[in-house]
């Protein structure tokens, strides 16, 4: 039994930025991870994986890359910053901590150790928990229709590393987020045939517009009122990307802003448009059912499309896990209907000192916003300072 004031859960990017916050404002804390590393998740990600924003606005609070890396950093460089940064601090997590379970602590008259938080072997009670286990924790593994008769290689995403085993042969990629776009691209590269399966109009934004980064532009629109953000971002998209309706990618109903506010992350953009457009990339419909060797296309208001297909790479994405740990109890007041939470805390006094970060992915940028929302809940300890170290 272990009793810190505040426990943090993950000792990645958002795990690290609020230690980094609450280091700089000498509050003490201890860290739950539960693998052996920090940043685990990105030493895990796929070769090509760089940032999709700036490292002038991607640092984690406190502590700027270093001057020598370039515009977006790489995922070996996020490994090494992730490091350094832990060692700046002094951020020393307990490893191999895997956390089953959140639950208040009803025990009469304590007043200083309201959660207790159970690992898969040790309990820890504290008076604040700050849960930053990740917006994309868990893989989603769809079971498609006839799956299990594919004789070839399907792989969630998680599993690829990049295309080289690829080469030459035919690959089916399920989804186009930012993952299943890039993924479609470093298969081209690497010689292999990529297609890419999509259900719905995807929203399309331009890493860099006319040789400029967008994420200082996002940046800047996102002081102003939604509805003026939403102009300019569709006249932006408007003339970057066009109608991509004839590349079968569909137009969406509104601009890439508006749909981010609601939870629907765009693609930003490396270079598989062009890809697409110049028939490299092939867009295909939703997958109707899987064969031995084919995969059938569910073409709406005309007869199935079947093509040949030697691997399947699930670009289906990630969830949070969040509910497992909080049970249904916690869930139902803290979870919005996919599963994420809905605020950075809240203010039912029976979820005082219960915190979530790493849960929004803004068009300004997930790390950039992760800076901004931990030093408001680093703020919100030092003015509610209930428990004293």
């Amino acid at each position: 039994m272990r009793n810190p004031a505040t426990l943090i859960i993950g000792a990645g990017p958002a795990g690290l930025a609020i230690a980094g916050q609450l280091a700089h404002r000498n509050l003490p804390f201890t860290m739950l991870e539960a693998s052996e590393y920090v940043g685990f998740a990105w030493r895990n990600h796929y070769d090509r994986l760089h940032l999709h924003t700036v490292k002038q606005h991607s640092a984690l609070p406190h502590l700027p890359y270093p001057a020598d890396y370039p515009t977006y950093v790489s995922r070996l460089q996020v490994v090494d910053y992730l490091e350094r940064y832990a060692e700046h601090f002094g951020i020393k997590p307990l490893f191999n901590q895997k956390v089953i379970s959140i639950r208040r602590n009803d025990t009469p008259d304590i007043t200083d150790e309201r959660w207790q938080v159970q690992t898969e072997t040790n309990t820890f009670t504290a008076g604040r928990v700050i849960v930053a286990t990740g917006y994309n924790r868990i893989p989603n593994v769809p079971e498609l229709p006839g799956q299990r008769d594919f004789r070839g290689i399907i792989w969630h995403s998680h599993e690829y590393r990049n295309g080289a085993p690829f080469r030459d042969e035919n690959v089916l990629v399920v989804g186009m987020g930012n993952t299943g776009a890039e993924l479609a691209l470093d298969l081209l590269e690497h010689g292999a045939r990529p297609f890419i399966s999509v259900r719905r109009p995807i929203n399309i934004v331009r890493r860099d517009v006319f040789g400029k980064p967008a994420q200082p532009t996002a940046i800047f629109l996102n002081k102003f009122p939604n509805w003026f953000y939403d102009l300019v971002t569709g006249l932006s998209q408007k003339l970057t990307v066009g109608d991509l309706t004839k590349y079968g990618l569909g137009k969406p109903s509104h601009p890439a802003s508006y749909d981010t506010r609601r939870g629907k992350i765009p693609v930003i953009d490396l270079g598989t448009l062009d890809q697409i457009k110049a028939g490299n990339i092939t867009v295909v419909p939703a997958i109707e059912r899987i064969n031995a060797k084919t995969v059938t296309f569910a073409r709406p208001g005309g007869a199935s499309q079947e093509l040949p297909f030697d691997a399947i790479i699930l670009a289906t994405g990630y969830r949070p896990g969040v509910r497992s740990i909080l049970g249904e109890d916690l869930s139902a007041k803290i979870l919005n209907e996919r599963g994420y939470p809905k605020h950075l805390w809240f203010k039912d006094p029976t979820l005082q000192g219960l915190y979530f970060l790493g849960y929004t992915t803004p068009l300004t940028g997930i790390i950039y916003n992760l800076t901004i929302d931990s030093g408001r809940i680093a703020d919100d300890i030092l003015q509610n300072n209930f428990v004293t170290a």
